[in-house]
């Protein structure tokens, strides 16, 4: 059914549509409205057979998904930001314990300074916690991929995160087709978990490991991340057949067959990438964009065979690992590691900052002549920071940079309106 709905509450509906036993939250801006959504299903019993169980706190509530999950019960939560990282330690728990846990995260910058908008900050953090992640463009991809995760991670038996870029999606009204329950029920089978707590036999899990098989647990772990590379091109077309799109997958191409230059990006920037390829594309240049669906585990082999034929890459990326450059730039130079195809990092979008098709666009014609550098921050204002440099080459006590920046824009606002 087609509907005019903020993609929180379209997340939310597609959720209730797989049945979770258990959901558990605790509110942090920008997920909330998904979990607001899902404890109002329950309480008004739309959503039946479901626990809807407050907690204290985001690692209580990963705690929480970890003992539902691994008693046998279908278990959803949501984070965002410091959230996530409040949860860490739990999330490596449960990759680690093999539960198919599903997670939103909302994408959000992390502190400090402290900010609330979107950057990918949060879910990069967690690449190596053994979740699988998946990044959607839209809010019905968002939608379509939660359904799907459910089918991953239950299968596989390790837990998945759908990272959709907070506020730009989260909170945005959008045409979303929302499937029926007969179709989700189609597609996504009863929950038969691999591991159960049962006291008819009892088990233990959470177990110590000693050097004598830690490797081996890790390793093992590594390998059912690997086998989602073969199950999520299948379930995506199984999904495909039942639901009549196409979303989802490892990977989407866009005018990237004769491209000479491809733009690489994952979430919602890639719409206006693409809006961005099209202008260029009527102006007869060869210029396309990869869109990058599942990020872990990584699919290097998909990636190259989408790149190859490239003269030139550019990865446009919410992120960066500070002392390196891009994170997602560094897993495309892994794909390309024996070809000569430069590969641009170009960093944009940082704490919520606004990425225009002007500002592509002018990248892009540098990118394509060549006269890109290796590390580019879109956007970024120079001033400020060469005001703030010779200020600490000034004076020993420059105080927090945050509070400094802030002070020096007044002034440079107000330069700039003479």
């Amino acid at each position: 059914m087609l509907k005019q709905i903020e993609g929180s509450k379209a997340v939310a509906e597609a959720v209730a549509l797989c049945r979770p036993e258990v959901i558990c939250a605790y509110p942090i801006s920008p997920q909330t409205h998904i979990v607001e959504a899902l404890g109002v299903m329950v309480k008004n019993e739309s959503l039946k057979k479901c626990e809807f169980i407050n907690v204290e706190s985001e690692f209580s509530a990963m705690s929480v998904a970890i003992g539902s999950s691994a008693a046998g019960a279908r278990s959803y939560t949501a984070t965002a930001s410091q959230g996530l990282l409040f949860m860490a330690e739990a999330v490596y728990n449960a990759s680690g314990l093999g539960l198919p846990i599903v997670m939103t995260v909302a994408n959000r910058a992390i502190g400090a300074p402290i900010n609330i908008w979107n950057d990918h900050s949060d879910s990069l953090s967690q690449r190596d916690c053994g979740w699988i992640q998946l990044f959607a463009e839209t809010n019905q991809e968002a939608a379509d991929l939660h359904i799907q995760a459910f089918r991953l991670a239950e299968e596989l038996s390790i837990p998945v995160m759908v990272c959709m870029d907070g506020y730009i999606l989260t909170h945005a009204f959008d045409r979303v087709d929302i499937p029926d329950q007969a179709q989700v029920d189609e597609y996504l089978p009863p929950y038969e978990p691999r591991q159960v707590l049962d006291p008819e036999n009892p088990i233990s899990i959470g177990a110590m490991v000693g050097p004598e098989a830690f490797m081996e647990v890790r390793y093992l772990a590594h390998v059912k991340q690997m086998q989602a590379l073969d199950l999520v091109p299948r379930y995506q077309e199984e999904f495909k057949k039942i639901f009549g799109r196409d979303t989802g997958g490892l990977l989407r191409n866009y005018k990237t067959e004769d491209a000479e230059t491809i733009l690489v990006a994952m979430g919602s920037l890639v719409g206006t990438i693409k809006d961005t390829v099209d202008e260029l594309r009527e102006q007869g240049h060869k210029i396309g964009v990869m869109t990058l669906t599942l990020f872990r585990p990584y699919p290097l082999d998909a990636v190259r065979q989408a790149l190859l034929h490239a003269k030139r890459v550019v990865v446009v990326e919410k992120s960066i690992s500070i002392g390196l450059g891009g994170i997602l730039a560094s897993n495309i130079r892994m794909s390309l590691h024996n070809e000569s195809i430069p590969v641009y990092t170009v960093v944009a979008g940082l704490g919520g900052r606004g990425i225009t098709v002007k500002s592509l666009y002018d990248m892009s014609i540098k990118a394509m002549s060549d006269e890109l550098q290796p590390l580019t921050f879109l956007d970024l204002k120079k001033e400020l920071v060469e005001r703030h440099l010779i200020r600490e080459k000034e004076k020993r006590r420059t105080g927090p940079i945050a509070e400094s920046l802030l002070k020096d824009i007044g002034p440079i606002a107000a330069s700039k309106l003479q």
